[in-house]
């Protein structure tokens, strides 16, 4: 196969363009289209003004990739691994027969199967 005809299929900026956002020129058209003169006009006009805050979002500087998994990472350093002891010491409990019959043992709890779907689909199917 021709190298230069794999080269041709990549497309490097495809990521960009689907996740930056729309463009000037697309967020115009979008106005015209809903009757907006800017941005701010569409917001006020969608966002009631009783949720609606004036004061800009108290937002942290950004941080590159590196700077971020750095902190994430000093964070999960101060994990602790602690011993489990679930399953251990649970015994001698009495649940009431109510629970066992209609929770416990009742598989529409712990189940996504539905009893008799595939009988009541082709029953449907055959009308």
């Amino acid at each position: 196969m021709n190298r230069d005809s794999l080269r041709s299929l990549e497309q490097h900026d495809a990521f960009l363009e689907r996740h930056i956002g729309p463009n000037d020129a697309e967020i115009a058209h979008m106005l015209r289209v809903v009757g907006h003169d800017s941005l701010d006009a569409l917001t006020d006009a969608i966002v009631p003004a009783s949720i609606k805050s004036a004061a800009p979002l108290a937002l942290p500087a950004p941080v590159t990739e590196v700077e971020a998994i750095a902190k994430i990472r000093a964070i999960a350093d101060r994990n602790q691994v602690f011993r489990s002891f679930i399953g251990q010491g649970y015994y001698g409990t009495h649940t009431p027969n109510v629970i066992l019959r209609n929770i416990l043992e009742n598989p529409a709890w712990y189940t996504a199967y539905t009893p008799y779907q595939a009988e009541i689909s082709r029953a449907a199917w055959k009308r």
